[in-house]
């Protein structure tokens, strides 16, 4: 510091390396600040510290992942970096940040807002909830839990539409459009990566509690329920086994990512009746083909192969010997069937 006695002019100079400044509140007081440093601007240093980004994500309860991909796709935040070429952001764009997170509670869109300015976000703020929701109806206050992190609720609310709707309507009213959302949450940047995964927790919790308390015992059919390897997600498979429980039907869940050889063993050593697949939508049809012949050629014709999910209606040729499933709402029509063909 260099500083000139208090009855000359009141300048201090004050060199950093780092973008960072300590000062007292008397100097700043009396004092202007000239900022020589080529790593940010007098402006962000005017109105306190600069922030690196584990503090924005803790203060603004956005995602480390959500920070940098608004800045690839909307070109905001705008960080600077230090000396080590990480992110620092502003007083000024975590201000803004905190306004985007509170307006996407009420469900304006990342996408819709990014661009306004303070005064236009804080007057989006004072009208208060987004005229149109993100989703489709009902969605909104199960999204407002999770971006708020309010898991209690979350399950507590979740278990309430179930037990209000039962379970096969919990599922395909509530359930389904709630995973679209909370997808389509996640690409947007609505939602982080672990908001999401908390999600399926909770959503995996309330339906094994359910499957626990009403799985019929010795009745038919006997479905073996699984995916092939490379196929992580276990939500849909769940949603599947839910609805054929309701359905009386007794499930033998293996998880996900089953071998093809394994799986014929243990619907031979299962005595199942049906193996049932689930393909999400980032499998690759060509491969689900693949996987179901080769499942096919070990299995006994009398055992039938049922596959579902978004991978599955872009299958375009038909598998010989594999029912493919347009979608949940049609499981109740195939087990019925199954029970009025002959020799069931």
């Amino acid at each position: 510091f260099l500083s000139l006695p208090l009855g000359s002019p009141q300048i201090l100079f004050v060199l950093v390396n780092n973008a960072r400044v300590a000062y007292n509140n008397p100097l700043i007081a009396i004092l202007s600040i000239f900022v020589l440093d080529n790593m940010a601007s007098v402006s962000d240093l005017d109105s306190g510290m600069l922030m690196d980004i584990g503090a924005v994500e803790r203060d603004t309860g956005l995602s480390k992942d959500t920070l940098r991909m608004w800045e690839r796709r909307y070109a905001f935040p705008k960080p600077e970096r230090d000396r080590h070429g990480e992110r620092v952001y502003s007083p000024a764009q975590v201000q803004k940040l905190r306004l985007i997170k509170r307006l996407m509670a009420l469900g304006y869109r990342p996408g819709k807002i990014i661009g306004q300015t303070l005064g236009e976000l804080e007057s989006l703020g004072n009208a208060g909830a987004a005229p149109e929701p993100q989703s489709g109806t009902g969605t909104e206050p199960y999204l407002g839990l999770i971006t708020s992190h309010q898991s209690a609720e979350l399950r507590h609310h979740l278990s309430l539409a179930l037990a209000t709707q039962g379970l096969k309507a919990f599922i395909l009213d509530t359930v389904a459009p709630l995973n679209l959302a909370v997808g389509n949450g996640w690409r947007s940047g609505r939602l982080a990566v672990f908001e999401e995964h908390l999600y399926s927790e909770m959503v995996r919790s309330v339906l094994r509690n359910a499957i626990t308390g009403i799985q019929p015992q010795g009745q038919a059919p006997r479905i073996l329920l699984t995916s092939l390897p490379g196929e992580q997600h276990n939500l849909g498979l769940l949603m599947a086994e839910a609805l054929l429980v309701a359905e009386g039907a007794f499930c033998i869940p293996l998880g996900n990512e089953t071998p093809v050889s394994d799986i014929a063993a243990a619907a031979r050593g299962h005595r199942a009746d049906i193996v049932a697949l689930s393909f999400s939508a980032s499998y690759a049809e060509q491969k689900a083909s693949a996987g179901l012949k080769d499942l096919r050629v070990l299995l006994p014709e009398a055992i039938q192969i049922w596959a579902g999910g978004a991978a599955v209606a872009r299958i375009r040729k038909p598998v010989d010997g594999v029912q493919l499933i347009g979608g949940l709402g049609e499981i109740a029509g195939h087990v019925t069937r199954w029970r009025a063909s002959p020799g069931t």
